[in-house]
């Protein structure tokens, strides 16, 4: 079992950053792949980067590559979503998530994840 707290949400112009952070509770952190999803109203939940339970791999959707940065830190149970260059578009409820053993095809898959945090809302106006 594994909880996860999101927090770092906030309202941010655009052109700006954010760093989000989510802990996790439980032992074996370590084992765990992390994804970050966002959610918009009205739309569906869409996937923005995900990380290896190792952090050697990296996964990003293409409308946030080279703008967010997935890492955690495996002494901390924390992983991060560093977010540059913000944009009105950007704006959604964020959620962290985790699972074991997940391939790396099914890294951008929400259904994949079987625990979900309780998001932090991002608002980047402009």
């Amino acid at each position: 079992q594994v909880q996860l707290v999101e927090s770092g949400g906030g309202l941010v112009q655009a052109g700006g950053s954010l760093r989000l952070s989510c802990a996790a509770s439980g032992r074996t952190f370590s084992s765990y792949a992390m994804g970050w999803f966002r959610q918009a109203p009205g739309k569906e939940r869409e996937f923005v980067a995900a990380i290896s339970w190792s952090g050697g791999s990296t996964y990003y959707a293409d409308s946030v590559k080279g703008r967010f940065t997935i890492s955690r830190d495996n002494a901390k149970n924390t992983v991060y979503l560093q977010m540059n260059s913000l944009k009105p578009e950007d704006t959604a409820v964020y959620y962290c998530a985790a699972d074991l053993a997940l391939a790396a095809q099914a890294m951008g898959v929400p259904v994949e994840y079987d625990y979900w945090g309780q998001g932090t809302q991002v608002t980047v106006s402009s």
